[in-house]
């Protein structure tokens, strides 16, 4: 009877979604990714690390082992195969080759084959179901078998997600419970399955999903529920009170990456419905996240929460900026540079990208820091629930692959340029033809960066190109004529006829910047593009302990001298001109302080250097 049953289940699913059928969604991007990518230089590099020391490296059938078992009250084993699949299915697009699709293909049917006859896929006991992070990890699992679906149309991985989503509908149903009263953080951890709900509903069309998407939404704005909307003007800090009891138990309403994780699956929802409501509480969440919260290095959070940690980055502070945090602040910020196409979504994840998150990458690309500060060492992150990796080893490559397939996008009225790394970008015109957008540049080791398009047959179309913020002074031309259209911040528009072998040159402002917090007493740290610069203990004297003051010219920026000769394990050093404290009535003249990218800083292959990105300046008491 067992058997059959199962039988006419699968047959009542396989039929319904024969016959369903995709939704158009409301709203369309603004931008698609590129059909293909091709990175060189220091991207390309890491990008290649991470593909065979991270993603081909995972042993999957460990990975798979706990939904077998089926054992589990309170741990999050389940979420490490949805982590580490959609990031090798990111790392697949990317680069397509078939040792990893034979790895891909292996992980879905393993998983597969561990579902329950009534739809269950999870690691939890009977008696467990929908507690603690039950729920936050069949999302895992639904999303890794939805791109799975979308990458090869097989009708078992679509079939697989809706069991599973079915299953915990009824559950659900059947325990007459409020999936925000389940799990963690005011129900975040267990409500950010509305993303892979919404993406059940655009592919299968079935409503009854957009129901329960809608039911997870109108859950939220209850009083017990974390009122995402409604609360969406209010710092991310302040929405409510530090929990009593456990700091990782319900009452934590400041959890920042599960927080985030809603807000990308109301941004899939606002796709499907247009309701503005929807993105406006997405957008002002955002703005306060990079307001309060989002450091220099482009991450935040500490002991995994939102704190105000804008304005005291330059403390030390417990478990900093972790890289879960930084992965999903990458994702979050994708999704709304693809639906708008607007500057400040990418500056915010070239700012990210280039410092919190390949900064808490090994230099291998095997592993990756759990927690990354702005001063102190890098260290390697426990072992989490047994499995042989934590929760940042498989969120790390999240956030790095989604950078090849969005550096050059597609748009209505052309391609917009993005991101600046050497390699060719292919995707298709809005005349339907393939173009291919080669970029010449060593970005961000210098402002230079030289743009060829080539075409079939020439055609009328923009090429939109992002000016970072920093960049106060910005050249661009076109065929050796200037363009005006570059202000900073903004994307340049250059519509004309395009033809093959028509050249874009981009000269951005590399000046080195000095970033000020606080008054009195005050800290300083040194820009240079889109790269923070560090101090580390590898590098000559004085030491890091020094108090030191950097020479400003006129201007107010900083001269930043390249080192010839530069620790091998760094990607980028400076020398630049400081004043050491001195009790000399007449002060102490300028010397030569080496810094380097903080990326590199602290990050050696073999111990844990320290490092320093804020320096501390002397409190003086007539300011």
């Amino acid at each position: 009877m067992i058997k059959i049953s199962a039988f006419l289940i699968c047959f009542v699913l396989m039929a319904g979604l024969a016959m369903s059928q995709p939704v158009t969604p409301r709203v369309s991007d603004q931008l698609s990714a590129a059909k293909s990518a091709q990175l060189k230089g220091f991207v390309g590099e890491k990008l290649d690390a991470s593909y065979q020391n991270r993603i081909l490296a995972q042993d999957v059938d460990r990975l798979v082992a706990p939904f077998k078992n089926r054992t589990e009250t309170s741990c999050w084993q389940s979420e490490f195969w949805g982590k580490w699949f959609t990031s090798a299915m990111l790392a697949y697009h990317y680069k397509p080759e078939a040792p990893l699709k034979k790895v891909l293909d292996q992980a879905v049917s393993g998983l597969i084959a561990t579902q329950t006859p009534d739809g269950y896929i999870g690691n939890y006991a009977d008696d467990k179901h929908l507690a603690a992070w039950d729920i936050w990890g069949r999302k895992y699992c639904m999303l890794g078998l939805l791109s799975y679906y979308d990458l090869t149309k097989d009708q078992k991985s679509l079939t697989a997600a809706s069991k599973v989503a079915d299953h915990l509908m009824k559950e659900l149903e059947d325990s007459n419970a409020l999936i925000v009263k389940l799990g963690n953080h005011r129900g975040m951890a267990a409500s950010s399955v509305l993303e892979p709900i919404c993406q059940l509903y655009s592919r299968t069309g079935d409503k009854k999903y957009l129901d329960f998407a809608e039911e997870i939404v109108r859950q939220w704005e209850t009083p017990d529920g974390p009122q995402l909307i409604s609360k969406s003007t209010v710092p991310v800090a302040e929405r409510f009170p530090k929990p009593k009891a456990s700091w990782y138990g319900w009452e934590q309403g400041q959890k920042a990456y599960e927080m985030m994780s809603c807000y990308e699956g109301l941004l899939e929802l606002y796709r499907l419905t247009g309701k503005p409501e929807y993105k406006t509480a997405v957008e002002k969440t955002w703005e306060s996240i990079r307001e309060t919260e989002i450091n220099v290095a482009g991450s935040g959070s500490a002991v995994e929460c939102w704190f105000h940690g804008n304005e005291h980055q330059a403390h030390p502070v417990y478990h900093y900026q972790e890289t879960c945090v930084t992965a999903t602040w990458v994702k979050l910020s994708q999704q709304l540079l693809r639906l708008t196409g607007e500057a400040k979504y990418a500056d915010a994840i070239e700012e990210t990208y280039y410092n919190a998150l390949i900064g808490s990458m090994n230099p291998d690309g095997s592993d990756w820091a759990k927690y990354t500060p702005l001063s102190g060492q890098r260290l390697q992150g426990t072992e989490q629930c047994g499995m042989g990796l934590n929760c940042c080893n498989a969120s790390g490559p999240r956030g790095l692959f989604t950078f090849p397939l969005t550096t050059v996008m597609s748009g209505n009225k052309g391609v917009q340029v993005n991101f600046y790394a050497a390699g060719t970008y292919s995707m298709q015109t809005p005349g339907k033809q393939k173009v291919e957008v080669v970029q010449e540049t060593d970005y961000p080791e210098t402002g230079k960066v030289r743009i060829k398009i080539q075409l079939e047959k020439p055609e009328n179309m923009s090429v939109q190109l992002r000016i970072p913020n920093w960049s106060a002074k910005t050249s661009l031309t076109v065929n050796g004529e200037v363009v005006a259209n570059s202000g900073a911040g903004t994307i340049a528009g250059i519509q004309r006829n395009w033809k093959s072998g028509d050249v874009i040159e981009l000269n951005l402002d590399m000046r080195g910047r000095i970033v000020r917090l606080g008054d009195s007493p005050e800290s300083v740290a040194i820009l240079r593009g889109p790269v923070v610069l560090s101090r580390d203990a590898r590098m000559a004297e004085p030491s890091l302990e020094s108090i030191i003051t950097p020479v400003a010219d006129k201007d107010g920026y900083i001269q930043l001298e390249p080192v010839a000769k530069k620790n091998p394990e760094m990607w980028m050093q400076f020398q630049a001109m400081f004043v050491p404290e001195s009790y000399a009535e007449g002060g102490a003249k300028p010397i030569k302080v080496a810094l380097c990218d903080y990326a590199s800083a602290g990050n050696a292959k073999d111990g844990h250097p320290f490092f320093k990105v804020w320096l501390p300046q002397l409190y003086d008491p007539r300011k």
